[in-house]
C-alpha cells in the first residue's frame, strides 16, 4: 500500500497533473440519445434561506444539486453547484455551512458542508433512509434533530415492511441527532417512528421546535369499493347500481362495482343505502400527527390530540403559523363517491368541472373545536355552470394544486404556490381561518416560469423566492408591489421534448374549465391518487374493441361470449399511473385508450400497440372531465405526449439490491413463468415480463404487459395490467365474501386499514393473496358449445394449506416485480475515514451491479473548493473528469479519498447517464474538470474551452 504522503500527492496530482491524453469515447454517450431518465419527482420543499438570510440554498432536481446563491435584494447571485442525490426534493438548513438534502429516488439524505459564503460545498455524510423520502425539517433539543418522512418501506429499512399484515402504517419518520450520526453506514437514527397512514410526504415544526407535524401523502377520503360479485344485478330495483342501466343509446350497461363513503355512521352509495355488510374495513382517515419532538425518543403524542382527521384527500404541503400555532395544510379534496364524466344530459349528472376542490386546512392544536377546518380556495366558482371559454373573470380567480407555503413572521399573511396556475396567492390568514376571504385575481402574483412549487421569504428584503418547476427556475417577487422583478435560470439537462410538454399535466388554467383542475389532479406527479373512480359516460356510444386478444373471448360463467366492445359505461376503476406507458400498448384497465381502431395492429408502435396514438384520444378528457370548452390544440397534445411517455417508474423498493430474489420470491417466478393456473396460459403468457421486449424501442421490456386483452373472470374485457406497482396499493385488508368467485377464509372484519382501494382494476380485492384465491386460479371443468371452447383447469391451486403457501410465493414475488430500472438505481454511499469497513462491501455492491449493466457507477468528491468527478468504466477501472488524467484502479481511488480526508460519494445512476452526471455535466463534449480549469462553466453548452 502506497504511504498516505504518497496519496495526498497523488490526491493533489487529481488537479493539477499533465499526462499524456486520453480518449473518453468508451464511456461517453452518443450525445443524439438523450441521457436523462424522466421519473417527474414532486418537489416538496425545494427552497430555502440560510439563517442569516445572506443565501438561497435551491434543489435542482433534474441534475441533481444543491445550488447555492448569496441574496441580494433584487438579485441572486450563483455561488457554487453541489452534487448530491438523484432527484433532491426537499431542503434545510441547521446553519450558513451546513445544509441537509433529502434525495427522492436515492433513498437518501446528503448533509452538505459549505465553505464560508457558500463558495463551494461537499458531501460529507450520506444518510440512508427508506423508500422515497420526501420532507425534513429540523427541530427538538436545539433543533439538532432532524425530522425524515419516508415510506414504509425499503432496502435501506432495518424493520419488516409487514406487506402481508393487517392495521400497519405505511408512513414512516425517520429521526437523526445531527450531532451524533453514528459510523454506520447509513447513519444510526434516534427513532424511525411509524404513522397509521398511507404514504407520508410534508412535516412541519413549531417555531420553538417542541412539536412536529407530518402528513399522509395519498390521506384518502374514507371511500372504498363494493366488488361487482357484491352488488345485485338488476339495477337500483334490486338494490344493485344506482343506475341508468343504459346508455343514451339504449344499450345495456355491464353490471360493475360501487364506490361507496363511509359518512360517520355507515358506509353509503350516492343514493343513500347503506352497504355495511359488504364492507370488512375502517378506514379512520388519520391525515396529520403531531409527534412531541423533545421526547427521547421522539414520539408521537398519544390520545385524540395526537393525529387530525378529514383534513383532505391528497395532502402536499404544511406550514405553522409563528404567532397562534395553527396549522395550514395545502390539499386538494376528491369528489369521486359522485359519477361519470360527459355531459350528463342522459344520467341527470356528471362531474365535469368538479372533481376535485383546492383547498387549505387549518388545523387548531389542542382540543377545542374546531380542531380541523377545510378551507376552499376557489369558493367563488359557480359549479353549476360549464364549460366557458378559458381564459375568463372565474378562471383567472382560481388557485389550482395548492402546494408550498410560507407565512410572514408577525402572522398575518400567508403566501402559497399554486402549481397549477403558475401564480403564487397571498391570503390574510384571520380571512383564511375566518373563511371572509373571497377569490379574487388581483391577490394573485403571477410567476413567469410556470409550475411554482417552492416558496422561500425574504422579509428583511421584501422579496419572495419562488422555485418554477416548468422551467427550472427561480421568481424573485417584490412582496410591496407583487411582481416577479427577476427571474434566474438553473441548468437542466432535460430535454426539450420534457420542458415544453411538462405544463399540460399540471397547468390548470389551460386544462380545465374554471381554472382549478388539470390531469395532475388525478394524476399525482403523473403517478395516481389511490383512489376508484366511476368515469363512465352514458351520453356515449358503444364503440369497437379493436384487441389484440390472448385466451378464448367466451364467459366461463354465462357461456355466452364476450362483446368485444367498449361500453361508455365502466364501472369504477382505480386510477392508473402515467409512468411507465411507453411500449405496453393501449391504454386505461380496459384498454380503450386504444389507436387500434384506426391502424393495423402490430409490434412495436403500430395499432393497438401505437401508444403515442393511444395517448392523443385522451383529448376527451380534456372536454368530458375537466370541463374544457374543446379540446387543447393538436400541437399541445403532441408536446403532452411527447413529455409523458418519457416518465419512468422508479426501482422496485421491495426487491433486494443485488437484484437477487429471496427463495420465496423465486418460487413465486418459477411458478409465473412456468405454470397454467388458469386453465388457458401460463402466468407470463398473459403478463408477460420481458425486460428486453421490443428491444429496438425507445423504452424496451415488457413488465406484466405487451398490451393484449383477456376475459379475466369479469363481466368486461380487461387489457392485461402491468405489474410494476404492486407494492404501492398494499394497505387495504378485509372483504366480506360473495356468493361465487372467490373462495372464502379470512372475511371477518378487519378493523382500522390505510387503504380503501387494492387490487384489480376497480381495487376491490384488498390484497394480492385474495386475488389468487379466485375462481379463475382454483380447479375447474371448461365447457364446449356452439361458441366454443373454455378448457378445463385441472393444475388450478387447491383451497388447502398447499395452495395457500404457492399463493404467498406469487405475492411475493409480484410484490418484488421487475421494473424499467433496477433496484440498484439511486442508491448512494459516501466513504468517509470513519466508516470505511461499513462502506466498502457496499462500493463493491455498486461496482458489481455497474458490471452487471444495471446502473452507471458515478463518485464525487471535492478538493480546493473544486469539485472532482469519476466514472467507474469496468474492470475495476474510474476515469476522472480531466482528460490528462490516466484511468485510476478502484482501491487507489478509495486510498486517495481516505488519506486525502476528502469524502468520496458514489451513486448508481440509471444506464445512459453517468457520462453527464459524472463528467461532462452540460455535454458539450469538454469535461468538466477541464472547463473548470479553463474558466468555462460546465453546465453552460454554449462556453467552452
Amino acid at each position: 500500500m502506497k504511504s498516505p504522503f504518497a496519496l495526498r500527492r497523488v490526491a493533489g496530482g487529481l488537479l493539477s497533473a499533465a499526462t499524456s491524453s486520453l480518449v473518453l469515447a468508451a464511456s461517453a454517450p452518443a450525445l443524439a440519445e438523450s441521457s436523462y431518465t424522466l421519473f417527474e419527482s414532486g418537489q416538496v420543499r425545494p427552497l430555502t434561506l440560510s439563517p442569516s438570510g445572506n443565501l438561497l440554498f435551491a434543489l435542482n432536481t433534474p441534475d441533481g444539486r444543491l445550488e447555492v446563491f448569496r441574496v441580494h435584494h433584487g438579485a441572486l447571485v450563483h455561488r457554487s453547484s453541489i452534487p448530491v442525490g438523484l432527484d433532491p426534493v426537499a431542503v434545510a438548513a441547521r446553519s450558513d455551512t451546513e445544509v441537509w438534502v433529502v434525495n427522492h429516488l436515492s433513498d437518501s439524505v446528503s448533509v452538505v458542508e459549505l465553505s464560508p459564503g457558500g463558495y463551494g460545498g461537499r458531501v460529507e455524510r450520506t444518510l440512508l433512509v427508506g423508500d422515497e423520502p420526501r420532507d425534513i425539517v429540523f427541530a427538538g433539543p436545539g433543533r439538532r434533530r432532524a425530522f425524515i418522512t419516508a415510506a414504509h418501506r425499503g432496502q435501506n429499512n432495518p424493520n419488516d415492511p409487514e406487506l402481508t399484515t393487517p392495521g400497519v402504517g405505511r408512513a414512516d419518520v425517520w429521526v437523526f441527532d445531527a450531532n451524533h450520526l453514528g459510523a454506520s453506514l447509513g447513519g444510526e437514527p434516534l427513532a424511525i417512528l411509524t404513522l397509521f397512514t398511507d404514504t407520508p410526504r410534508a412535516l412541519a415544526a413549531t417555531p420553538d421546535g417542541a412539536r412536529v407535524y407530518a402528513a399522509g401523502f395519498h390521506s384518502g377520503n374514507r371511500s372504498t369499493v363494493v366488488t361487482e360479485l357484491l352488488v345485485p344485478d338488476g339495477g337500483a330495483v334490486n338494490g344493485g347500481s344506482p343506475g341508468p342501466m343504459t346508455n343514451a343509446f339504449g344499450d345495456p350497461a355491464p353490471e360493475v362495482s360501487l364506490i361507496v363513503k363511509f359518512d360517520g355512521a355507515h358506509w353509503v352509495d350516492e343514493l343513500g343505502r347503506t352497504w355495511d355488510d359488504t364492507v370488512r374495513l375502517s378506514l379512520p382517515d388519520k391525515d396529520v400527527f403531531a409527534i412531541n419532538a423533545m421526547a427521547n425518543p421522539p414520539r408521537p403524542i398519544a390520545g385524540p390530540s395526537g393525529h387530525f382527521t378529514g383534513v383532505g384527500t391528497i395532502l402536499f404541503n404544511m406550514v405553522v403559523n409563528p404567532v397562534n400555532g395553527k396549522v395550514y395544510v395545502s390539499n386538494t379534496d376528491a369528489r369521486n363517491e359522485q359519477r361519470f364524466e360527459g355531459p350528463g344530459v342522459f344520467a341527470g349528472q356528471s362531474l365535469r368541472g368538479h372533481l376535485h376542490e383546492s383547498r387549505i386546512t387549518v388545523l387548531r392544536p389542542g382540543n377545542a373545536p374546531p380542531r380541523v377546518a377545510p378551507r376552499h380556495l376557489n369558493k367563488h366558482i359557480d359549479y353549476s355552470v360549464c364549460c366557458a371559454p378559458t381564459p375568463n373573470a372565474e378562471s383567472e380567480a382560481s388557485l389550482a394544486q395548492p402546494v408550498d407555503m410560507a407565512v410572514t413572521s408577525n402572522g398575518a399573511t400567508l403566501y402559497v404556490a399554486a402549481l397549477g396556475s403558475s401564480k403564487v396567492g397571498v391570503l390574510s390568514t384571520a380571512a383564511l381561518e375566518g373563511d371572509t376571504f373571497v377569490p379574487d385575481a388581483a391577490d394573485h402574483i403571477e410567476v413567469s416560469g410556470g409550475g411554482p412549487s417552492g416558496l422561500a421569504l425574504d422579509e428583511a428584503r421584501g422579496q419572495l423566492f419562488v422555485l418554477t418547476r416548468f422551467d427550472n427556475s427561480i421568481s424573485i417577487v417584490d412582496t410591496a408591489t407583487q411582481a416577479e422583478t427577476a427571474h434566474i435560470a438553473m441548468y437542466s439537462p432535460e430535454p426539450p421534448s420534457v420542458t415544453l410538454g411538462r405544463s399540460f399535466l399540471y397547468d390548470a388554467r389551460v386544462s380545465s374549465a374554471h381554472g382549478d383542475s388539470s390531469c395532475a389532479s388525478c394524476h399525482i406527479f403523473g403517478d395516481f391518487d389511490s383512489l376508484g373512480w366511476d368515469l363512465g359516460n352514458p351520453d356515449e356510444p358503444v364503440t369497437t374493441n379493436p384487441g389484440p386478444f390472448v385466451g378464448p373471448l367466451l364467459n366461463l360463467f354465462t357461456q355466452q361470449p364476450m362483446p368485444r366492445e367498449f361500453h361508455p359505461m365502466k364501472g369504477p376503476t382505480t386510477t392508473q399511473s402515467l409512468r411507465g406507458m411507453a411500449n405496453h400498448g393501449p391504454m386505461h384497465w380496459r384498454g380503450d385508450r386504444t389507436g387500434g381502431n384506426d391502424a393495423p395492429t402490430a409490434q412495436p408502435d403500430s395499432g393497438s400497440f401505437d401508444e403515442r396514438a393511444a395517448f392523443m384520444k385522451f383529448q376527451a378528457g380534456f372536454t368530458d372531465l375537466l370541463g374544457r370548452s374543446g379540446p387543447i390544440p393538436a400541437a399541445s397534445m403532441e408536446a403532452f405526449a411527447d413529455f409523458i411517455l418519457q416518465v419512468t417508474y422508479p426501482p422496485n423498493p421491495i426487491r433486494r439490491l443485488d437484484n437477487a430474489l429471496t427463495p420465496d420470491q423465486q418460487a413465486g417466478r418459477d411458478t409465473f413463468v412456468s405454470s397454467n393456473l388458469d386453465g388457458t396460459a401460463i402466468c407470463n403468457g398473459c403478463h408477460v415480463l420481458d425486460p428486453e421486449g421490443n428491444p429496438g424501442v425507445n423504452k424496451p421490456g415488457f413488465f406484466g404487459t405487451n398490451g393484449n386483452m383477456t376475459f379475466d373472470f369479469q363481466p368486461q374485457l380487461i387489457k392485461t395490467p402491468h405489474l410494476r406497482n404492486m407494492y404501492q396499493k398494499v394497505g387495504m385488508f378485509g372483504m366480506a365474501a360473495p356468493l361465487f368467485g372467490i373462495l372464502p377464509g379470512d372475511n371477518d372484519p378487519m378493523g382500522d386499514q390505510v387503504r380503501g382501494f387494492g387490487f384489480l382494476h376497480d381495487g376491490s380485492f384488498d390484497t394480492l393473496f385474495r386475488f389468487f384465491r379466485g375462481m379463475g386460479f382454483s380447479p375447474f371443468t371448461g365447457f364446449t358449445n356452439q361458441f366454443g371452447t373454455f378448457p378445463d383447469n385441472p393444475n388450478g391451486l387447491p383451497d388447502s394449506p398447499a395452495g395457500d403457501a404457492v399463493r404467498r410465493q406469487l405475492e411475493s414475488f409480484l410484490l418484488a416485480f421487475d421494473s424499467n430500472v433496477a433496484p440498484i438505481v439511486g442508491q448512494q454511499v459516501t466513504l468517509t475515514s470513519g466508516n470505511q469497513a461499513a462502506a466498502d462491501p457496499r462500493i463493491d455492491l455498486l461496482i458489481a451491479r455497474a458490471d452487471a449493466g444495471e446502473c452507471d457507477l458515478v463518485a464525487k468528491s471535492h478538493l480546493a473548493l473544486q469539485e472532482i468527478g469519476f466514472l467507474h468504466t469496468g474492470a475495476g477501472q474510474f476515469v476522472a473528469d480531466r482528460m490528462a488524467l490516466p484511468p485510476i484502479p478502484d482501491a487507489v481511488l478509495r486510498q486517495i479519498a481516505l488519506a486525502a480526508g476528502r469524502p468520496l460519494t458514489y451513486t448508481c445512476t440509471p444506464p445512459g447517464s453517468g457520462y453527464r452526471i459524472g463528467l461532462d455535466r452540460d455535454e458539450d463534449g469538454f469535461l468538466d474538470g477541464d472547463e473548470r480549469s479553463a474558466g468555462s462553466d460546465p453546465a453552460d453548452p454554449t462556453d467552452t474551452p
